[in-house]
């Protein structure tokens, strides 16, 4: 998304290059893995080649996908954007003369390279909007109380006014409530939640770690042992989610 993001990155090299090119502030940390750490703000422009070809290609994946449960909405924050830049991706999706207009500003030598100028005229509905933001999520993740309003949810659930600008709509939601709780009540935080740390118990093959661990010893800098984390290293006890059948 076009705008103020923050790129972080295991490439040292490539935060150093990034830095060259903002030429502003960045940190670089060196730490006993394969590489680094860099972190560099950054922001996207409009108007830049790179940026607008990245930024179509984006569009490009939400307007020719058939199946919309099979896209999940995200700006892979903050690398490619915040998470704040989502009301207007949403608008972007939902609004035709929106995005025509959001188009025409970016840099059109890059545009001309995406099927956005091929008159794409979908736009998503609102239930479609739910699918790619709440229910595939929490689907894909395994999240079974998640994601619907079915018997046993965790009654997780956001009321927007129904506004034209669909992007005023998205950033401002007249209620959120909170397990059954109004978390936010016309943009008033009512109470803060700590929220809930999740662990993956995805299934796999154990015997995997005894083909993996030899070609740790002859390739990497780190032993194999080294990396699996360890259920007392998490910082709190975490609900579990087993994976999706």
């Amino acid at each position: 998304m076009f705008g103020p993001a923050l790129t972080m990155t295991a490439d040292a090299h490539v935060s150093a290059l990034l830095r060259d090119i903002s030429d502003g502030k960045w940190i670089n940390h060196d730490t006993e893995v394969e590489t680094g750490c860099g972190i560099v703000p950054y922001a996207y422009r409009a108007g830049n080649y790179v940026h607008a070809l990245q930024w179509g290609i984006g569009l490009e994946l939400f307007l020719l996908g058939k199946d919309p449960w099979q896209v999940m909405l995200s700006t892979d924050h903050p690398n490619g954007g915040s998470f704040l830049s989502y009301p207007k991706l949403i608008a972007l999706l939902m609004d035709r003369a929106f995005r025509e207009d959001q188009i025409g500003r970016a840099n059109q030598r890059a545009i001309r390279r995406t099927a956005l100028l091929d008159g794409l005229d979908r736009e998503y509905t609102l239930n479609e909007i739910a699918i790619i933001t709440r229910a595939a999520p929490a689907r894909r993740l395994g999240l079974r109380d998640k994601g619907h309003l079915g018997i046993g949810a965790d009654a997780d659930v956001t009321i927007y006014h129904d506004r034209a600008n669909r992007e005023e709509m998205f950033a401002t939601p007249r209620y959120v409530i909170k397990g059954g709780e109004v978390a936010v009540e016309d943009g008033d935080l009512r109470r803060a939640d700590d929220g809930l740390l999740l662990s993956s118990a995805a299934a796999f093959d154990p015997d995997v770690s005894h083909v993996l661990a030899p070609l740790f010893g002859d390739r990497y800098t780190v032993a194999f042992d080294h990396y699996p984390v360890h259920d007392p290293a998490l910082r709190e006890p975490a609900w579990i989610v087993e994976a999706s059948k």
